[in-house]
């Protein structure tokens, strides 16, 4: 046997590596990073921020870029790739990929701009436009069901789009957002804006006052849970500081555009409300979470800010405001959190809830942006003139968002209560001509669809869950015998499906298979109802438990109306609720 000490030096040995493993830095594209971003934090919750800030300058998110921002913020690549590629509006290019067109025209497919015709439009112009010039695809609720059909030319917004319309529009070259009149600071200082925050933060006004006129007024949260505000903010307070605040502006539930109104008309009313809140539970900071697809509100918002810093009722840096990046997930308040921290809006598992352990990790207040805008007015005219609204034994006002089959869509402020009849008839003109009433969404797509034999049922919490519905934030769809069922029923799950976060298996598979369901000319009735029981029974989060409502709803109340449409369910269901 040979002498280990004497034997040749046979081994290949191999040169130290010149360089990390993976795909290298690139100097030129650090330096476009640098040049960008210069002056701006750092810090893993401007992460989604600054994606918007390099898509925006670029058009799209190249990997070069990707890699100098992970190296820039000191971010592992996988981290920085990870949320990029959660949120829909953000376009990733890859290697020998072609970057997208300079015009992208996306084409609103929720249920509202389907019933008005979008799938034909996005057809028309898919057909008219070189893809390799102009990019045409769908895209989910913009939050303006009342304009439907609506689309988006670059960052520009169309209500009740045509062809001919989106040409003009491309000939004539602005695709900014489009315009809003809104109500600046000192025309709402001169109506006795900003009284309330001044009182508060005088001791004039006490947390204790406030809280008993929003309990007595039986002001709730607005953004669809309906858990009482006062209530909220005494959870917030009684945990130890430092406290967060954060407005929920990302309302994506298609049906839903009440936010958007009231940002719209009257911003400064809103930031009174939101400042107000956050003095309540002494937060360190404010954040308001707005939706991507309101370009022009992030506008409003950022001179509305500008403003109430310059006057002194806000001091500067306090309020924090953020882009969303296409999720509707991020409209539950623990997945919102976890994109304001930088990362996939994912839902978290509780306990411990927000109210404990939020943003950053300490107690955190949410509200919707409708449940704060009410704040400053119910101090002014007091709970009882708020509390005396209502009908058929409910208390207040609902804001309805209000489209589909009817002559008035819009945002209608009604007494809570009401009924989808006394809606339509009193408020929105009645229904469209030559359409009758069929059903209706009395909450958004996660809400359940009612047959018009239900149009007499009172509108508000707690009044609709014995039907298997609820109404989640007002947002009602009204569908006529002009309207397929099934379609509908299709609609509102691809939705779903391309909306959930895939965290969990209910709902990340529940959703594609029940839509596989749906898609068939017989439905077998009992699997879909088993799959609806285990997703509502075993989703992380309210998207995967209330999926399935439209499905059960129509099992429920429409076996007849299905069968007359094409639809065979095995086995049969009773018609046991009249849908006429």
């Amino acid at each position: 046997m040979a002498d280990p000490t004497t034997a040749p030096d046979t081994a290949v040995r191999r040169k130290p590596r010149a360089t990390q493993r993976g795909r290298q830095l690139e100097p030129a594209a650090l330096a476009d990073i640098e040049a960008l971003l210069a002056g701006r934090p750092r810090a893993r919750d401007s992460l989604i921020e600054h994606l918007h800030a390099i898509q925006d300058r670029f058009g799209h998110l190249a990997l070069r870029h990707l890699r100098a921002l992970a190296h820039w913020m000191n971010l592992p690549m996988a981290a920085v790739y990870e949320t990029a590629t959660f949120y829909a509006h953000f376009d990733i290019v890859r290697e020998g990929e072609i970057p997208p067109p300079a015009v992208t025209i996306r084409v609103c497919d929720s249920l509202s701009c389907e019933l008005a015709g979008a799938r034909a439009l996005h057809a028309a112009l898919a057909a008219a436009h070189d893809p390799a010039d102009i990019r045409v695809v769908r895209a989910p609720c913009m939050g303006r069901c009342d304009r439907a059909p609506v689309v988006e030319v670059g960052h520009r917004h169309l209500g009740h789009a045509t062809p001919a319309a989106v040409r003009t529009l491309l000939q004539g070259g602005d695709l900014h957002p489009e315009p809003i009149a809104w109500q600046r600071l000192e025309a709402y200082r001169a109506e006795g804006g900003y009284a309330l925050l001044q009182s508060v933060r005088d001791g004039v006004v006490s947390v204790e006052q406030l809280s008993q006129v929003l309990q007595d007024a039986g002001l709730r949260g607005l953004g669809g849970a309906g858990f009482p505000t006062f209530r909220k903010w005494a959870f917030v307070r009684a945990e130890p500081a430092p406290r967060y605040m954060v407005i929920n502006a990302d309302e994506g539930e298609p049906g839903t555009f009440k936010d958007r109104h009231y940002l719209e008309q009257a911003p400064h009313r809103f930031l009174e409300g939101a400042l107000v809140s956050a003095c309540a539970v002494d937060a360190a900071a404010l954040y308001i979470y707005l939706r991507d697809e309101y370009p022009g509100l992030h506008a409003v918002l950022r001179e509305a800010i500008v403003e109430a810093e310059a006057a002194g009722l806000a001091a500067p840096g306090f309020i924090h405001l953020r882009r969303g990046a296409g999720a509707y997930i991020c409209g539950e308040e623990s997945a919102l959190i976890e994109s304001l921290e930088g990362k996939p809006g994912k839902p978290r598992h509780r306990p411990p809830f927000v109210a404990q352990k939020g943003l950053f990790d300490r107690p955190t207040l949410v509200n919707n942006v409708e449940t704060v805008y009410w704040i400053p007015l119910l101090w002014q005219r007091g709970a009882d003139g708020f509390a005396s609204q209502g009908r058929h034994g409910r208390k207040g006002l609902r804001s309805f968002s209000v489209s589909g089959r009817v002559n008035k869509p819009g945002v209608h402020l009604a007494p809570a209560g009401i009924t989808l009849q006394e809606l339509i008839d009193e408020y929105c003109g009645g229904m469209m001509e030559g359409h009758r009433l069929l059903a209706y969404l009395p909450g958004g797509a996660s809400g359940g669809i009612l047959p018009a034999s239900k149009a007499d049922i009172p509108l508000d919490f707690d009044t609709l869950q014995p039907h298997g519905c609820f109404i989640g934030s007002a947002a009602v769809i009204v569908i006529s015998d002009h309207d397929e069922l099934r379609a509908v029923a299709q609609n509102l799950m691809a939705f779903f499906a391309d909306e959930s976060c895939g965290q969990c298996t209910p709902c990340r598979v529940g959703t594609e298979k029940m839509l596989g369901l749906l898609e068939r000319d017989e439905w077998d009735a009992d699997q879909l109802e088993r799959l609806a029981q285990v997703m509502q029974d075993a989703s992380i989060c309210g998207l995967g438990q209330a999926a399935p409502n439209p499905v059960t709803s129509l099992l429920r109340f429409f076996p007849a109306e299905l069968a007359k449409q094409g639809v065979t369910l095995r086995p049969a269901v009773a018609n046991t609720e009249s849908a006429s």
